[in-house]
């Protein structure tokens, strides 16, 4: 058993340290810590994405729609939605699932 809240990686200077907590079949899960900063880059990723803020406030932009988030919120982004953070508050943490397609081999 362990404690999502334990055992934390150091909070960056800058950026976000992403720690896996979990890889198995199409699912990776992920804890990430950010730093305070502003104007991420634009990301457009392969997997699905699902993604919780645990802990402090960020504001992302999705596809064009900026989303204030608090602590509790989550939401999925689909394969290649453009997407990035614009600001969080220092020591954000956030739960991430990161799920790959799963493609069916022929019958």
């Amino acid at each position: 058993m362990h404690n999502i809240f334990t055992n934390l990686p150091p909070c960056p200077t800058h950026g976000e340290a992403f720690e896996t907590l979990l890889s198995h079949h199409h699912i990776t899960v992920e804890r990430i810590v950010s730093a305070s900063f502003n104007h991420g880059r634009w990301m457009e990723q392969e997997q699905d994405e699902w993604v919780l803020l645990l802990q402090g406030e960020a504001t992302l932009n999705v596809a064009g729609d900026v989303m204030a988030l608090q602590c509790g919120d989550y939401l999925f982004l689909k394969a290649r939605t453009p997407h990035r953070v614009i600001n969080t508050s220092a020591q954000a943490l956030w739960l991430a699932m990161h799920i790959t397609s799963c493609k069916h081999l022929p019958a």
